[in-house]
């Protein structure tokens, strides 16, 4: 099975601690990498905990809150110092491009590669390949802000080996059997594709929500995502400066999570507030029990719907 996971590099809010480092993560799909977010400093956690560059071609930028992409700047131009040459593609809210190329005029650096930008929209498959998307969805902040889905496309069936071994088909017709074809006979008699081939395993997803006050609305996006990433900044005792601030406490993070029938659950971007988030973990837990408190350097595997 095709690796998918995802490395957190920062999960705390506006303010950094010792602790705690603004929002990045790098999601890892088979060769593919991308970036989630870019809070400053995040080349250095990439450094701190071995998340390789290599791959990486695509960045998406939830919002133009400083702690979600201030460190792209400075990655940009270590790209560039390193002597990239192929096109790097960031994907934000439509001021962004201005922001940056206005960073690189006024250092003077012409970069050795295309930097390519694309703006979030409303509801839209931003990336696709053969066996991979990614679409984005409006969350519910102070300013625009998109929440991001990755997930794996619908796979072909497996042949049975038994099948292969007896009747040996070529090269095509094991793609259209694949497909869902039936098997013709050499006595005309067909054999149907259920016979001869394994389903095979549901396509997995994960859902980055940051930042969000509560809202069902994003719900249709997210639903039965295998792993969601929800900001928990607060908790439940300060119910009324998250809706203020426009962010969640951990239990709303974890409605959420119960009205999407999502798989698991992971907090993030803590407030500098706590030295102790397990409380956030427990306040959650009550909700949804399949949830975890996210860990800078830790690399979470999207589990498979088993």
């Amino acid at each position: 099975m095709t690796d998918f996971r995802i490395t957190i590099l920062g999960n705390g809010s506006a303010v950094p601690t010792r602790k705690q480092h603004p929002s990045a993560q790098l999601l890892q799909y088979g060769h593919r990498r991308f970036l989630i977010d870019c809070g400053e400093g995040t080349q250095m956690q990439m450094l701190k905990y071995d998340a390789s560059r290599k791959n990486l071609s695509h960045i998406f930028i939830s919002h133009l809150h400083g702690d979600h992409y201030f460190g792209l700047v400075g990655l940009i131009s270590t790209l560039h110092l390193f002597g990239r040459e192929q096109p790097l593609h960031v994907y934000g809210p439509e001021p962004l491009e201005a922001i940056i190329r206005m960073q690189m005029r006024a250092s003077d650096t012409r970069l050795k590669f295309p930097l390519m930008f694309h703006v979030l929209r409303n509801t839209d498959v931003i990336y696709e390949d053969n066996v991979f998307e990614i679409s984005c969805f409006p969350l519910n902040h102070r300013i625009a802000t998109w929440g991001f889905v990755f997930r794996e496309k619908e796979k072909e069936r497996n042949l049975r080996k038994d099948f292969v071994r007896r009747y040996t088909p070529g090269v095509e017709q094991m793609h259209l059997i694949k497909q869902g074809g039936d098997f013709a006979l050499p006595d005309g008699n067909i054999l149907k594709n259920e016979q001869i081939t394994l389903a095979p395993s549901l396509p997995r997803s994960y859902a980055y929500c940051s930042d969000t006050a509560y809202d069902k609305n994003i719900v249709p996006f997210i639903r039965s995502v295998n792993l969601l990433y929800h900001e928990a900044t607060f908790d439940d005792g300060m119910a009324e400066v998250a809706a203020e601030k426009y962010h969640s406490t951990a239990r709303q993070a974890a409605q959420i999570a119960s009205e999407a029938g999502v798989g698991k659950l992971l907090l993030g971007h803590f407030s500098a507030r706590f030295s102790d988030v397990s409380p956030l973990l427990d306040e959650a837990r009550e909700v949804f029990e399949n949830t975890l408190l996210s860990k800078e350097g830790m690399t979470y595997t999207v589990p498979d719907s088993s």
